[in-house]
């Protein structure tokens, strides 16, 4: 009796491997980042008046990378990452963060092909990269600056 549900069992197991599952609506590519505002977010708006949010984080590959074969090491690089929001209550949010502010953020990615028909030195002619707002989390504000005359009275 247990020998038929165990074969039952793992044909079933068998039918739900990754590679023979069908992709479903919930699939998603999504990329964390952790970095810091390279400027203030900015408020623009589509060709139908919609309004978004566009922002800048910048993220320092680390560990750098291994040593050249002569010993020395190339130093880490700055990756700038353009994300964008369509999310109303998100962008109220946004729209207060200063450049070098320490933030999460959590974005969809989508990767675009470049367009056949188009000049490949154009951007439709290019792959593109594009990162959806989902979720940001300010991780800490940058320092506040201090006006040092203020206080010097020489």
């Amino acid at each position: 009796m247990f020998a038929a549900v165990r074969q039952v069992a793992a044909s079933r197991s068998a039918s739900r491997a990754f590679s023979t599952t069908t992709s479903r609506s919930s699939d998603v590519a999504k990329l964390i980042l952790i970095g810091r505002l390279g400027k203030e977010p900015e408020v623009r708006t589509t060709k139908t008046d919609k309004e978004y949010v566009t922002y800048t984080v910048a993220t320092t590959n680390y560990p750098p990378p291994p040593p050249n074969p002569d010993g020395t090491r190339e130093e880490s690089k700055t990756t700038w990452h353009h994300i964008l929001s369509f999310n109303a209550g998100a962008n109220n949010f946004l729209r207060n963060l200063q450049r070098g502010s320490h933030v999460y953020v959590e974005a969809n990615y989508e990767l675009r092909e470049p367009d056949s028909s188009a000049d490949p030195n154009t951007p439709q002619g290019q792959r593109q990269i594009f990162l959806r707002h989902e979720n940001l989390r300010l991780l800490r504000a940058p320092p506040k600056v201090s006006d040092s005359s203020e206080g010097d009275s020489s």
